[in-house]
């Protein structure tokens, strides 16, 4: 087949390595011209994605990718168009801005043509596909959905630093307009992916129809939004734990120790392009979802209520030096949207800290660049707060802060026997010095 995918982000690229490693003709397209250069090279443009770079080479080096900034090099002729193109949520209203996704959509449907399959892999509100793409496609390439072309929607299940793996672990849902459009979009990813066994599931592993792009829709924002929630009753149960002298990791693994309970890990934030984002395109056409606003909410207040304990174990944290360690949303990644980094950050200044980042996979200008100072381990601290669980912080003590007067460990991850005789603060356990 020939198939175009849109936007080369994180998503976008592995999808079209994927497509191409399957012995398909895949032409990719993107905004960013250094970004399209970089591929074209056959050099991974972002680190961290196991088995890319090999993948990629591979592709780029037989024809079977390339990439342009060109919407007619890529669209006519193709069999399939994936649109991996990111949807953003303004964080005053928390409404999806489909600013880009609108207008990569108007440039997909200038060169539309008869017999292709469009499939949008990005998270979408539930009733987008059918209510904006549709009506968009139609109008401005005077195609009729369902006639003329077809139209799917097929949301990306996968997890950045495993995306190859994910894409044979997990059924790709689909949700059509159409029976013969479910019928296209069934043979389409019958043919680009290869599928894992698994004897845990109700069916098959492989490609699962859900019956309209609606199903579709919602089955991405519930399986994400189950997953804020659950944090956000973790961390509740981790401040009620705090406050009354138990340690909510015990609590957490007994509980767990059967099968009807599955409460997540608390921690002092929820980032990434997913969990904090589809929540609010969920609550964009369901107002009423209280219980999924108040999760969010209370997760996102968690950088400042840890701030605030510290604040109240030292006094005051005015002219005091802080290090939040981590920059990125979790470990071993290197990401930092929607980080809760920013928000740690922010609620030290506001107290009158001088503040400083650690990173071990950021470079000081790269920190620089999100707006931090730098600090390097060694240098004189007062005060730690550590923001993201790399594994490089497992092994960090005092005498990698010097004068550090307190730790506040946001996940849990540093080891007490390394601590012996300076003030920690767990998430989700009462204060200790030991």
């Amino acid at each position: 087949m020939q198939i175009a995918v849109i936007a080369l982000g994180k998503i976008g690229l592995p999808l079209a390595v994927q497509f191409a490693d399957s012995g398909h003709d895949v032409v990719g397209v993107d905004i960013d011209q250094a970004l399209v250069d970089t591929i074209n090279r056959g050099a991974e443009p972002f680190p961290g994605e196991a088995g890319l770079q090999e993948k990629l080479e591979a592709v780029v080096a037989s024809g079977r990718l390339r990439a342009t900034t060109h919407y007619a090099e890529a669209v006519p002729g193709a069999d399939a168009v994936v649109v991996v193109v990111p949807l953003v949520v303004d964080e005053e209203t928390w409404n999806p801005d489909f600013g880009r996704m609108d207008a990569a959509t108007a440039a997909l449907a200038k060169h539309l043509e008869p017999g292709m399959l469009v499939s949008y892999e990005t998270t979408l509100p539930v009733g987008a596909t059918r209510g904006r793409w549709k009506p968009m496609l139609e109008e401005q390439s005077g195609l009729k959905e369902g006639r003329d072309f077809h139209l799917v929607f097929s949301p990306e299940r996968v997890f950045s630093g495993r995306v190859f793996a994910d894409l044979r672990r997990y059924p790709k849902l689909i949700g059509a307009l159409s029976d013969e459009g479910a019928r296209r979009a069934t043979a389409f990813y019958e043919a680009v992916l290869s599928f894992d066994e698994r004897d845990d599931l109700a069916r098959p592993n492989g490609v699962w129809d859900l019956g309209s792009a609606e199903a579709a829709e919602m089955a991405k924002l519930a399986e994400t939004t189950y997953r804020d929630v659950n944090i956000g009753l973790a961390n509740q149960f981790a401040l009620f734990a705090a406050d009354n002298g138990v340690d909510i990791h015990q609590v957490i693994e007994a509980c767990n120790s059967q099968p009807f309970s599955h409460i997540h890990r608390p921690g002092i934030s929820v980032g990434g392009h997913c969990i904090p984002v589809y929540p609010r395109l969920y609550l964009s056409t369901d107002a009423e979802a209280d219980i999924v606003r108040t999760a969010r909410l209370l997760n996102a207040s968690m950088p400042d209520r840890l701030v605030a304990k510290a604040q109240d174990t030292l006094g005051s944290l005015r002219g005091l030096r802080a290090v939040v360690l981590g920059a990125a949303y979790r470990g071993g990644v290197k990401e930092a949207a929607f980080s809760g980094v920013f928000s740690t950050v922010d609620a030290l200044r506001d107290r009158g800290a001088e503040v400083s980042v650690h990173d071990p996979m950021y470079t000081d200008d790269e920190l620089r660049g999100l707006g931090f100072e730098p600090y390097s381990l060694g240098d004189a601290i007062d005060v730690a707060i550590l923001h993201t669980d790399h594994r490089e912080y497992r092994e960090l003590a005092p005498d990698d802060l010097p004068g550090v007067k307190l730790l506040v460990d946001g996940r849990a991850a540093t080891d007490p026997a390394r601590w012996s005789g300076t003030p920690r603060l767990v998430i989700g356990a009462a204060p200790s010095s030991a």
